[in-house]
């Protein structure tokens, strides 16, 4: 295996802060961590434009039929998983957002941290769901140097995909491969090399800001309200009829009784509601409004 250099690396340089962590007690030392986590907030916000660049590709690749694929490895590919898996109940998406792990899924629970040397794993990974130029690949990477990542990214930039990186460290090489690179530099860890603390921290964050904010820009969001919940569960049930309840005014039981009306689709239940209208007139006001409530009522 040939060797690589990463002292130079902010993710794995040694923190000054924490130099005696094993000396303190379990007091101070959620202290210090807590103090090192408040720096990760102000590092993003130095990227903001970027990130508000990424979310620009990823609306136009949606709206062309395109997907978001994440992909990354060890706690970034988690990460990745996590924030595509949780966008079906949010935002009732189908495929429009997928996390891949190096390792597949099997690595989610148990470190399969060889995975991240192959760049080869990657592009079988990204052929294994049909990849196209109509897509926006995501490459996540603390270091921003993995293999795996960086096999993907090339792959993607081959066949004429736009490419949005996501690491913590300064002019990273995966990067370089990028239509857009987001580097954070949140500083050294609280225990050295360990990039599941802030620099998890900083990836989560700005994840969550990707796929919020595009799909506000679809129309699945009204006021600050997850009116495209998909309510699969009791406590997505209580959180639609509470939506319902809070836009329209009416009753619990009336928003119980339309929500099942609208075949369990909020918005649709909150036009029929406002505007007294079926379930088919309701539908047809949010298609002119391509999914926007806000628009479907000004009509």
């Amino acid at each position: 295996m040939s060797k690589i250099q990463i002292e130079h690396l902010a993710t794995e340089k040694s923190n000054p802060e924490s130099i005696n962590l094993d000396e303190l007690t379990p007091l101070e030392i959620v202290r210090l961590m807590n103090r090192e986590d408040a720096k990760v907030a102000s590092a993003i916000e130095e990227r903001l434009p970027q990130i508000a660049k990424a979310v620009e590709l990823i609306i136009e690749a949606l709206k062309e039929g395109g997907r978001v694929i994440y992909f990354g490895a060890g706690t970034s590919g988690r990460l990745a998983v996590i924030d595509a898996s949780e966008c079906p109940p949010t935002f009732s998406t189908t495929n429009e957002f997928i996390g891949i792990i190096a390792g597949g899924d099997g690595a989610l629970r148990k470190s399969v941290e060889g995975a991240e040397d192959s760049d080869k794993l990657a592009v079988e990974n990204l052929m294994d769901i049909k990849l196209s130029k109509k897509d926006i690949a995501i490459g996540i990477a603390a270091s921003g140097r993995t293999p795996y990542v960086i096999g993907g990214l090339n792959y993607a930039g081959n066949i004429g995909a736009k490419t949005i990186t996501i690491s913590c460290n300064p002019n990273s090489e995966i990067g370089k491969l990028a239509n857009v690179a987001i580097d954070v530099e949140v500083g050294p860890e609280v225990l050295t090399g360990s990039t599941r603390l802030k620099a998890g921290t900083a990836q989560k964050m700005i994840l969550n800001m990707l796929s919020t904010a595009s799909m506000v820009s679809f129309g699945k969001v009204y006021g600050n309200l997850m009116v495209d919940v998909n309510p699969s569960n009791i406590k997505l049930v209580e959180r639609a009829k509470k939506i319902i309840m809070q836009t329209t005014g009416c009753t619990a039981d009336t928003a119980l009784d339309v929500l099942e009306k609208s075949d369990n689709k909020v918005k649709t239940a909150i036009v029929m509601i406002a505007t007294s209208c079926s379930k088919d007139e309701a539908n047809e006001k949010l298609h002119r409004a391509n999914g926007f409530i806000r628009k479907a009522l000004a009509e």
